[in-house]
């Protein structure tokens, strides 16, 4: 495992993570707990959960689990949480308002079974909460010892800029969870350079865009059996039909095989070193059914791909934006030389 510090912070962060969506879902309390033993034994120590992921149980799983550790096991552990959506709350009540978020942490910390978590992230923008409450509400987490540090997730570009501009100063704003893959890449036009510009690390879900950068997926079959769309062919923003569809996917899926036959890699484990090379790139959220994909995933710590095999898949995955105002027109425009 290799370790680094979450942006503009102190805080040591293994740059694989441990994500727990899957857990109480797609992977039940045996097999979650199995994960969480080979993450550790890994060296991993960032596991990243929300109060909605299976409504509140995969924070009970894993405080379930961390209640059988022994207390170096924990100390080294850095636990990351969010907040926003309704779990056992009326959804007029859901949001980042103080009054939401108090509960929601509240109720986070009991599932986990802890009195504080180090990184305490906003799910999502709230267009109905005046952002300086949402701040003002971190703050107080911050300055009572219940959360370390606060971060953001899934925010557009003038929406971090915004939020870490009223936090300055106030409590420390370190992070940023985008979705960012090698399918999914416009996030570089403007929310990453804004993490970058503002001191927060990245750090990206769905890194192989659920399945499809794994090579799970064919062009001219639709998918069937145990995966993810197998079991749901029009499940969210990764459905079969929205990329398949495209060629740019193809392109992209040929190009990770490519390199990962030439480096006698998985598809996946290519698809998690191309990301990790980037440069705002803290630490990957590493989303996984079972022990064996979670194993197959953090051998990509090892990968090292050369500057043609990220050229190679750079070209593959270029969403080729239009000329203006994030392609070359608009590149060109910004620019300026002394020479």
């Amino acid at each position: 495992m290799k370790y680094t510090t979450l942006g503009r912070s102190g805080l040591a962060v293994s740059t694989l993570a441990l994500g727990t969506m899957t857990f109480g879902a797609e992977s039940d309390v045996e097999q979650s707990h199995a994960q969480l033993d080979a993450y550790v034994a890994a060296g991993g120590t960032l596991l990243e959960t929300a109060d909605v992921y299976s409504a509140g149980r995969a924070e009970q799983i894993v405080g379930e689990w961390l209640r059988h550790q022994s207390t170096s096991t924990r100390d080294r552990l850095v636990l990351a949480s969010k907040g926003r959506f309704p779990v056992d709350v009326d959804p007029r009540d859901a949001g980042t308002s103080r009054r939401h978020l108090r509960r929601a942490l509240d109720r986070t910390l009991g599932r986990l079974g802890v009195d504080h978590i180090d990184l305490y992230q906003v799910h999502s923008w709230d267009p109905l909460t005046p952002l300086d409450e949402t701040l003002g509400f971190l703050e107080d987490a911050v300055h009572t010892g219940k959360i370390g540090y606060a971060g953001l997730s899934n925010y557009l570009g003038w929406q971090i800029a915004q939020a870490t501009a009223l936090a300055a100063g106030r409590f420390p704003l370190i992070s940023m969870q985008p979705q960012y893959n090698l399918l999914v890449r416009e996030v570089e036009w403007e929310i990453l350079p804004a993490c970058e510009a503002n001191g927060l690390g990245v750090l990206p879900w769905s890194p192989l865009g659920g399945g499809w950068l794994a090579g799970k997926y064919s062009q001219d079959t639709r998918p069937s059996g145990a995966t993810r769309l197998g079991e749901d062919p029009e499940r969210g923003v990764e459905a079969y039909d929205l990329r398949s569809g495209q060629p740019r996917t193809w392109r992209v899926l040929d190009a990770v095989r490519s390199i990962a036959e030439a480096h006698g890699q998985s598809m996946s484990r290519i698809a998690l070193a191309w990301l990790n090379a980037q440069p705002v790139v803290s630490s990957v959220i590493l989303g996984a059914r079972t022990v064996a994909q979670l194993e197959d995933n953090l051998g990509s710590v090892d990968v090292a791909l050369s500057d043609d095999d990220l050229a190679v898949l750079d070209a593959a995955s270029d969403p080729e934006p239009s000329p203006w105002p994030y392609g070359a027109a608009g590149r060109d425009q910004r620019s300026r030389s002394l020479a």
